[in-house]
């Protein structure tokens, strides 16, 4: 169950950067910068667009990657990890790892 509050104060902790939106998808919600999709939030959990060398960052603060089961019972893995709540609480801290996941953010189509 997502709550639509916890997605305003994501936003609004993201406030200092540009053109932020949310996109509703599945059964939470995509986070935006202009046609870079960089952040996921699902059941009130952030998760951040890593590449393979920033895992170890969060590793370090025990997160783990957003995974889902397929119909098949294969569990996969996608590049977005949790954001730990001590980051989050911490609005520059928060900025500077959205920042990290823009740069690795593709352009969605």
């Amino acid at each position: 169950m997502h709550t639509f509050g916890y997605v305003d104060y994501i936003v609004d902790m993201l406030s200092p950067l540009k053109n932020i939106r949310v996109k509703r998808m599945f059964s939470g919600y995509g986070l935006y910068s202009g046609s870079k999709f960089f952040a996921l939030i699902l059941s009130d959990v952030l998760y951040f667009k890593v590449v393979e060398h920033e895992r170890s960052i969060y590793q370090l603060h025990g997160s783990q990657p957003f995974t889902y089961t397929k119909k098949t019972g294969q569990r996969i893995a996608l590049s977005y990890w949790q954001v730990p709540a001590d980051i989050i609480e911490n609005q520059t801290k928060l900025i500077a790892w959205a920042e990290r996941a823009l740069k690795t953010a593709e352009p969605s189509h």
